[in-house]
This record gives C-alpha cells, structure tokens and sequence, in this order.
C-alpha cells in the first residue's frame, strides 16, 4: 500500500513531476502564465522566463501547453535539452520538429525551409506555431543567435515564430553577449520564490488536489514555519520536504506534522549536504 492512500489521498500529493493538474499558482507563476499567454496569442516574438533550480519552471510550461487545448491555430513544439553540438544539426532538428521532411545539405537549407513553413503556416494557414525551450541556460551564443536570426521572420504586423525560453538565471549574462538579442525579447519574466504565507498555501493545495478532504491540518504554523525557512521557499524543495514528512508520519503513526518531525527531516538532510561537500 502507498503512505499516501493509508491518509485518505487518492493521489501522491508532492510529487517533484511537473504535473500541471498540482501547478500552484503563486502571485509570480500567475503573473507569468498570463503574461505569456497574451504575448503568444498576440504573436509578439520571444518571451524570457528565468528562475532559478526548483522554482517551478518546467511545470509553468506544462500548465502554459495544458491552457491552450486543441484550440486550432496553434502548435506547439518542445526542446527539452538544447544542448546542440552544432548550428546545422539545431537547425535540422527544428525543421523536423516543424515537420519538414526533405533532405537538407546545409544550415542555409534548413533555414530557407524552416522560413518557408512558418509563412505558410502563419500566413496562408493563419496558425501560431510556437517553439517551447525548456533548460534555456544550455542554449549557447551560436544557437541564440539561430533563434535571433528566426523570429526576424515576420509580417508587417506581427513575428511568424513565437519563441518561450525557459532558463536560469545564468542565461541573461550570455543574452547580453549578444548585440541587439535583449530589444528583441518581447516579455521578461523572472520567477520569485514563494513566500511563508504562500507555503503554507501550496502545500493545503496539493494535498486538497491529491484528495484531503479532512478539516483537521496536517502541518501545524511551526512546521510550515520550518519548511519555509530551509526551502527558502523554492516549489522542488518544499515538496522533497513534505514528501519525507508525509512518510515519516505514516511511519511513526502520528496525525499531526509538527515542528520537531520536521527539524529531524532537516538534520537528516542537512546530514547529507554536509557529507557530500565533504
């Protein structure tokens, strides 16, 4: 049996899987799903989101995919490793992302063809496509200047390709390396931690979505308190930490999540880093 179904959840409720169904929408994740939505549907260009390890990222762009369904006119493609060893093998695999199917010699093939799909899919079609890069700091200064080079396909009235990079924080010092890249990105993001009152928050929202329907808290102030102050607030972390304690509460058969279980969770922890650095 799992530790969750013997609480009454129907669900595994703190999962680090960017599952858009358990997507909290905090102030920040908010503010940026809406604001790339009205930069997509208006066909701006290129949209930057930056945060740092574990503050949500990947499940924004789950959720940001999961809002526009089936609704025609749109595609959307994913990279999800942009770790490309060279500009003619980034180039081919976004023609074949695209669908484009015929034989290519070079980078300048690939472009010309890459081109000509996206007017006749945004002009003749009047369709959106949109290019998803998730790991965004991976992309390098050749592969950047590709994606400048693209979104210069355009109408007189709006881009032909709608780029979504999301990265850490380190992507914006090589986006500035770039001349004339930064005029060019239509919205920048960059996505806060959460606060305490916002923790306590996620974390009654997941376990409501994963099926807890009882009155009574699982997490008294003081735990969540704890969370807060060594998660710092980041999503990933504060549900690696509600995971252990929704174990440890099975384990050890007690109803409530209190301070004390939780600052064992965090020596066990803290234990760990401290012997990995070591």
């Amino acid at each position: 049996m799992s530790y969750y179904t013997t609480l009454g959840l129907t669900k595994e409720p703190f999962s680090t899987s960017p599952d858009p169904n358990f997507f909290f929408r905090s102030s920040s994740h908010v503010q940026a799903l809406t604001r790339l939505e009205i930069a997509i549907r208006l066909r701006r260009g290129l949209s930057l989101i930056l945060g740092e390890v574990g503050t949500g990222k990947t499940t924004l762009a789950r959720t940001l995919l999961a809002n526009f369904p089936r609704e025609d006119g749109f595609h959307f493609h994913i990279i999800l490793d942009p770790s490309f060893e060279s500009e003619f093998q980034f180039l081919l695999h976004l023609a074949r992302l695209f669908g484009v199917q015929q034989p290519f010699k070079s980078a300048l093939d690939c472009r010309e063809a890459i081109e000509h799909h996206l007017f006749q899919r945004g002009v003749a079609e009047g369709g959106t496509t949109v290019l998803m890069i998730d790991e965004g700091q991976k992309l390098s200064v050749d592969m950047l200047e590709n994606l400048r080079v693209l979104l210069n396909y355009e109408t007189n009235e709006y881009k032909l390709l709608q780029v979504v990079i999301f990265g850490q924080m380190e992507l914006m010092g090589r986006i500035r390396r770039i001349k004339n890249f930064i005029d060019r990105v239509a919205l920048k993001y960059i996505i806060n931690p959460l606060s305490e009152e916002e923790t306590a928050q996620m974390i009654q929202f997941r376990l409501e979505s994963a099926g807890w329907s009882q009155a009574q808290r699982l997490f008294t102030p003081e735990a969540i308190q704890a969370v807060h102050r060594f998660t710092q607030g980041y999503p990933r972390q504060i549900a690696l930490v509600c995971h252990n304690a929704l174990e440890a509460l099975v384990i050890h058969e007690k109803s409530l999540i209190d301070d004390a279980l939780v600052q064992e969770l965090i020596r066990d922890e803290s234990r760990w880093t401290c012997e990995a650095a070591a």
